[in-house]
């Protein structure tokens, strides 16, 4: 017999999983993180940035699936703590662009060994891994299109 919604376990749940794994993942980051004196979020806006640097705080938000209202105090603290830079775009008064200082560049090599505890932690292939990061990737997508695109109940 199938299980229903009400009879599924913890376990069963794909969201108690994923939700789990995070939990995990932001675990065997923290030490590294702390060494590297910056925030798992932070980490996120450096790894936005290291992509394509000087983007605007909106570009930013949007990259992480995040409000700019979360984004922007996140930001104002790194520049604080001198990893990156804000200024004004001049062509639109209302748009703040980021960009990262020589500091924050280098902590692209200084964080390699969080990709690197990731893969040892798993204990899984790398082709493993890539797969499931693109399985999960899909999911994410689905599951935020139906988010979007369902009728106001």
């Amino acid at each position: 017999m199938p299980k229903t919604a009400r009879s599924l376990t913890l376990d069963d749940q794909l969201c108690f999983s994923l939700y789990g794994a995070s939990l995990a993942i932001n675990r065997a980051y923290k030490p590294l993180l702390d060494a590297l004196e910056i925030t798992y979020p932070q980490y996120l806006v450096l790894s936005a940035l290291w992509e394509v640097d000087g983007q605007s705080v909106g570009a930013i938000a949007e990259r992480l699936g995040l409000d700019s209202s979360n984004v922007t105090p996140l930001v104002k603290r790194m520049e604080a703590a001198g990893l990156l830079s804000r200024e004004r775009n001049p062509a639109d008064e209302r748009q703040v662009v980021v960009s990262l200082t020589d500091h924050g560049r280098d902590m692209q090599a200084r964080s390699a060994c969080l990709g690197q505890t990731l893969f040892q932690s798993a204990g899984m292939s790398v082709e493993r891994l890539i797969q499931l990061n693109k399985d999960v990737q899909a999911f994410r997508d689905s599951v935020a299109r139906f988010v979007t695109e369902r009728p106001e109940q």
